[in-house]
């Protein structure tokens, strides 16, 4: 046992800035006592007599609301949700499975089952599914296609009770800053409303065909993917353009959207109808590839020989062929205008033919012998 004197001295309470921990634990216990019974704490912040606020009455809608809401409801039961169908092979059976490949929009075009949409929206579909406004669902059948134009006619059998056409306006009086309504189902999300105005006319978009579109309706009103095929409308409520189109690097709505004017749906869709295809127009020629044109330093279209190896074709029009006697290429007709606009190559001839129909008569502009020439000659159906 150690003496007294040998016992190791008593350490002092540890101190914090020559304050006791134990004097520091006293003061917050008492400030927590405090916090606790002064009122301050989770129970005063609690109202057990807590109930709804009285709703504060908001007046007539506006003018304009009014209008939106009028138009959505009576052109929405003319819209449709169209559903791409694609078959797999079940790996579980022999039998091949349908399964949804794409979704679009389309309109109701008459009370006997033909339905528009765009040909961009069914063009890789083995089948397509239809649900109607009242959320009927019927499989369709494709009647016809217009990929120049972008547009497709499908049918349903449905009762006429069940299908709603939508009133159908005109595009060729159209002013940019009129305002526009879309309906659609953009990513799925049915029966979709988004309003803009008209952002500009007379556009012009090429298409996966290499077909020109022309008069487009650029709008600003939100088209987004699953709207296409659905109808843009006018103030009044009546299809105006058919939306096909955004332009877009993130593929979502960016205030450019493009529509097929109506007055040409209105033309193209009763020739679906009647005939399952468009009559397109020619000249009943084969141009030369514009890469040799250029080649040979002229800007316009030079035409091939016919088929049966005539150096006269159809048309009257000389073609250029090669000479195996002469050991030369022999220069022909040049085209270089229709009906007064200037040909500078192919894509300009299928843009003049695209605002014409079979059985139209052009006047072709020629460049023949150093002097030009003026021909005229009525447009035949081309396969």
């Amino acid at each position: 046992m150690l003496s007294k004197d040998e016992r190791p001295p008593r350490r002092a309470p540890i101190q914090a800035d020559g304050v006791s921990w134990p004097f520091l634990i006293l003061v917050v216990l008492a400030l927590f006592a405090i916090w606790r019974f002064s009122g301050t704490g989770a129970s005063s912040i609690l109202n057990p007599d807590a109930s709804a606020r009285a709703v504060t009455p908001r007046g007539d809608l506006a003018a304009d609301e009014k209008t939106t809401i009028e138009i959505f409801q009576k052109v929405a039961p003319s819209v449709v949700h169209i559903t791409a169908v694609d078959q797999v092979t079940n790996p579980l059976a022999a039998d091949p499975v349908e399964v949804p490949s794409g979704i679009g929009s389309g309109l109701v075009w008459s009370d006997d089952g033909y339905i528009v949409t765009n040909f961009h929206v069914i063009s890789q579909a083995k089948g397509v599914v239809v649900t109607l406004g009242d959320g009927t669902v019927l499989k369709a059948k494709l009647v016809g296609k217009a990929p120049d134009q972008d547009l497709a006619v499908l049918k349903v059998d449905a009762p006429a009770s069940q299908l709603v056409p939508i009133p159908i306006g005109e595009s060729s009086n159209l002013m940019v800053g009129q305002k526009v309504f879309a309906i659609g189902n953009p990513f799925g999300f049915d029966h979709s409303l988004s309003t803009g105005t008209i952002s500009g006319l007379g556009r012009s978009i090429r298409m996966k065909t290499r077909r020109l579109i022309t008069d487009v309706i650029q709008t600003d009103a939100a088209i987004n993917r699953g709207s296409s095929g659905g109808p843009l409308l006018d103030s009044a409520g009546r299809l105006i353009g058919v939306t096909t189109a955004i332009y877009s690097p993130s593929g979502v709505s960016a205030g450019l959207g493009f529509s097929v004017p109506v007055d040409m749906v209105n033309r193209v869709v009763p020739e679906l109808i009647q005939h399952g295809k468009i009559e397109r127009p020619g000249l009943g020629i084969r141009p030369v590839l514009d890469q040799l044109t250029h080649r040979l330093g002229l800007e316009g279209i030079l035409i091939e020989a016919d088929e049966d190896g005539s150096m006269k074709t159809r048309s009257g029009i000389r073609p250029t062929y090669w000479d195996d006697q002469a050991n030369q290429l022999v220069v022909g007709d040049l085209i270089i205008a229709m009906d007064g606009e200037p040909l500078r190559g192919s894509l300009d001839l299928i843009d003049e033919l695209s605002k014409r129909k079979v059985g139209d008569v052009v006047e072709l502009t020629l460049w023949r012998d150093g002097k030009e020439v003026n021909q005229e000659i009525e447009l035949q159906a081309i396969p």
